[in-house]
């Protein structure tokens, strides 16, 4: 975290693309946590200045907090937003060193195949089928977990099931046809009572990229300076 900027915004400002898995995550925790920020869709080729000032690393999501501090890993953007409010109690776990655990695997080795199967054709060494059964090792991991719980880490949908879903999600969009004959059945429940709640409608609102002489637009509504209209998440949202 840094705080070397001079220019502290009214209220706190996420930059964000739509499909990127970490700024999904993002999203939906700072949803679930009923904060009110700012929205700036970017496009990953023209990225804005503004945001690259605030995080030279130039990766989504960025927050900007109004105090001029910057926060640009999505876990811990998550853990920022549910530590100031957390309804459906995301972090309400007796289990929370588990949860990091599992979460670490997503976003180390399993985000490592899932980016070489997604891409095969940019990692020739082996073929995506091999990406794919590797990949396949935390989906199996997920399934055990899945067979005894609803849920990853708790009798409820929480901060795991948020920041890992987003991940499943894109490894099941490869090849849709190849997940769905796959031997995960309750793997796929658990990403279809994802895919069709509202708190996931709710961020993956569609948005015109930032301008800077554009209107302001808050996480979950188009409506400019209108915050009494925002739509918030909760635990009932799914």
């Amino acid at each position: 975290m840094t705080s070397n900027l001079t220019a502290v915004p009214r209220h706190a400002i996420l930059y964000s693309f739509r499909r990127c898995p970490y700024a999904i995550r993002a999203r939906l925790a700072i949803t679930a946590a009923e904060t009110v920020v700012e929205l700036r869709e970017i496009e990953l080729r023209n990225k804005p200045e503004a945001m690259i000032a605030a995080s030279p690393k130039s990766t989504v999501p960025v927050l900007l907090l109004n105090n001029g501090d910057v926060i640009d890993e999505s876990l811990d953007i998550m853990l920022w937003a549910l530590r100031h409010n957390d309804p459906g109690h995301w972090l309400d776990s007796a289990w929370m060193q588990d949860v990091g655990q599992l979460i670490q695997c997503n976003d180390g080795k399993f985000k490592y195949y899932l980016d070489r199967y997604k891409y095969a054709d940019r990692y020739p060494e082996y073929p995506a089928h091999y990406y794919r059964q590797q990949g396949e090792l935390f989906l199996a991991e997920l399934e055990s977990r899945l067979n005894r719980s609803q849920y990853l880490c708790s009798d409820h949908f929480a901060l795991a099931d948020a920041a890992i879903l987003p991940f499943i999600r894109q490894f099941a969009a490869v090849d849709p046809a190849w997940f769905e004959n796959a031997p995960y059945p309750d793997l796929k429940r658990w990403l279809d009572r994802f895919l069709t709640s509202r708190l996931f409608d709710t961020v993956m609102s569609k948005y015109s990229p930032w301008k800077p002489d554009a209107p302001s637009l808050f996480l979950g509504t188009a409506l400019s300076g209108q915050e009494d209209k925002i739509i918030r998440g909760n635990h009932s949202l799914l």
